[in-house]
């Protein structure tokens, strides 16, 4: 099975870098640099400590959002998901929370908590926890009364409730909230690092689009992706580690 996913993967960045070899040549390289140029500038940029810095920053600012937005999100969905009457209270709450783009909400962000890292981690967090709180509260919601009164039938707590029946059954969920979660937190990392800072991949990536500078450009968004396809790996692999009842 994985060495089926290695070769899927290899296939499709193959067929990625094919096809941009052959769309460069058509555009012409001064408006879409080809991929070996991409790769030449790629290794000499990650010999320069100012490119790590962007790598470092970028990093920071994401994982700190994922963790906040985790920490907080999780157990309110849990709590909200198992119990019917403060999911009553909070519904109309979420409900008018969730489809407001939280990106628009940057201008107050950054007014609250300044243009550093806090505006920018800040409004990464307020992304992420939409979407755990929904998906957590949401697998909690499908636990059946007929497990819960089992459970209390046989003596157990409503810590046990929730050690061995609600984070169980919402951790795939949960996993499935984080990976797709990633994809976004990672397009809205670009978008506030490309105001008001000197440090993150959205910063050198703008900065390259400004000089012309195309090929670094593109080492700029590979990074970025790069550390989004990582993360959503990450992800994969504890979601198969910690749920492995799945397959059973």
């Amino acid at each position: 099975m994985k060495s089926r996913t290695a070769i899927i993967y290899i296939i499709t960045v193959l067929f990625i870098f094919s096809a941009w070899y052959c769309l460069s040549g058509i555009l012409g390289s001064s408006i879409l640099p080809d991929p070996f140029a991409v790769f030449r500038r790629g290794f000499t940029e990650i010999m320069t400590g100012s490119f790590w810095v962007h790598v470092r920053a970028s990093i920071f600012r994401l994982f700190t959002a994922l963790f906040f937005a985790f920490i907080l999100a999780v157990p309110a969905g849990l709590i909200l998901g198992s119990n019917e009457k403060l999911d009553g209270i909070f519904a109309p709450l979420i409900y008018l929370g969730y489809p407001i783009p939280k990106v628009v909400l940057m201008p107050v962000i950054f007014v609250l908590f300044g243009l550093g890292d806090t505006g920018k981690i800040v409004l990464l967090t307020m992304i992420v926890f939409f979407q755990l709180l929904i998906t957590t509260r949401d697998s909690a919601r499908k636990i059946e009364k007929e497990t819960t009164y089992s459970l209390m039938s046989l003596g157990g707590s409503s810590m046990d409730f929730f050690v061995h029946v609600v984070w169980p059954v919402s951790l795939p969920g949960i996993f499935t909230s984080l990976r797709i979660g990633v994809g976004t937190a990672v397009a809205v990392l670009f978008l506030v690092e490309s105001i008001a800072t000197d440090r993150g991949l959205g910063f050198y990536i703008i900065d390259s689009w400004g000089r012309a500078d195309y090929p670094t450009m593109f080492v700029g968004i590979i990074a970025l992706s790069m550390i989004g396809i990582v993360m959503y790996e990450i992800f994969d692999i504890l979601e198969r580690k910690f749920c492995r009842w799945k397959n059973l």
